[in-house]
């Protein structure tokens, strides 16, 4: 339902010729995983007789059985995360799709993968999640190292906060795969929290984009002298977008990788580099965007934030800061929830 006016979004509103490129990698990453829940659901309909999710709940697979239907429905959301090596396609969908295309992609497209292990993966399987939590594990933390290593090299503004993403969306995986109620709760917030900064970022980005029509950071520098408001909106999400104190994306990540710390202190160490690495490629990127020689290009098209920007950017920060100092709303929220399936997937591996 999701594939079809995304799809299309990004192949006939997409900004360059390589949008057709990006359409299909979309479409071939997503079906790839589809494909082994598409077998699987086949294979539950010809075992128990129903697809009714409430049914299912109640039958007992056998350790054989939840193994591979379990692994194989991390395989079907892992290109949804995304998780490495099933990352390539969003880079490419995000540069080439318009700015409401990104930010549908990164507030809720994303976010469909993650659900998927929830709602599905873990309930259903949870001994075969149990026995993949190290192969995803691992690949969640080269997905963090790597996606923050290719935001370093990249100039393009939206492949950085796309690579970025991917680094944020695997750490929200490490979460979810904790066997403790911090790393699930956590997840869960993160994937809120990554929705607001992420989808601020690519307003950001059409901001610039709007008044410019380009996104390499070879023709933009110097915008803090003709955009000066824009300059601290734009800094503040980059905070978030690093994990900095009082803003939700520091709440969510400390409280993964404390989860996480309790299953392998290895992990949150290389896991941790995102917040590092993340703040090389962010002020690195801040400082050649809004320091530095003025471009000629940016005097004659001065134009700070309008009404409608002031009044988007405004409900954004309110969420960023909300957020990060009344989590415990959420936590208080999902924790009951929480509590019930971390119990169910405990079950499975007594």
């Amino acid at each position: 339902m999701t594939l079809i006016p995304i799809y299309f979004l990004v192949l006939f509103w997409g900004s360059r010729e390589r949008r057709v490129r990006a359409s299909y990698f979309i479409s071939l990453y997503t079906l790839f995983g589809s494909i082994f829940m598409f077998f699987n659901i086949l294979y539950l309909y010809s075992k128990t007789g129903s697809t009714n999710y409430e049914v299912l709940l109640e039958v007992d697979f056998s350790k054989l059985e939840s193994r591979i239907l379990g692994l194989t429905f991390l395989l079907a959301f892992a290109p949804k995360v995304p998780l490495f090596p099933f990352h390539i396609w969003l880079p490419e969908a995000h540069v080439e799709a318009p700015t409401v295309g990104s930010v549908l992609l990164a507030v809720l497209l994303l976010k469909l993968g993650t659900y998927g292990i929830i709602r599905f993966a873990i309930p259903l399987f949870s001994e075969g999640v149990l026995y993949a939590v190290s192969l995803f594990s691992i690949l969640s933390v080269m997905g963090i190292v790597y996606s923050c290593l290719c935001a370093i090299r990249q100039i393009d503004l939206k492949k950085i906060i796309a690579y970025s993403s991917v680094g944020h969306m695997s750490v929200v995986l490490l979460g979810l795969l904790a066997n403790n109620i911090e790393g699930l709760e956590g997840g869960i917030f993160q994937m809120l929290s990554h929705g607001v900064v992420s989808g601020a970022m690519f307003f950001c980005v059409g901001t610039f984009y709007e008044r410019h029509g380009v996104r390499s950071l070879k023709y933009i520098s110097g915008l803090a002298y003709v955009y000066p408001l824009f300059a601290i909106v734009f800094l503040v999400f980059s905070m978030a977008n690093i994990s900095f104190p009082l803003t939700s994306s520091f709440i969510g990540e400390f409280v993964i990788l404390m989860g996480v710390l309790n299953q392998s202190f290895w992990i949150v160490f290389f896991a941790s580099t995102s917040m590092v690495l993340g703040a090389v490629y962010t002020l690195w990127t801040y400082n050649r965007i809004f320091f530095g020689n003025l471009s000629v290009l940016s005097i004659y098209l001065y134009k700070d934030l309008n009404t409608k920007e002031i009044s988007l950017y405004s409900f954004l920060l309110f969420c960023l800061f909300f957020m990060g100092l009344f989590s415990y709303l959420f936590f208080d929220f999902i924790h009951y929830d929480c509590v019930l399936l971390l119990e169910r997937k405990l079950s499975a591996y007594n």
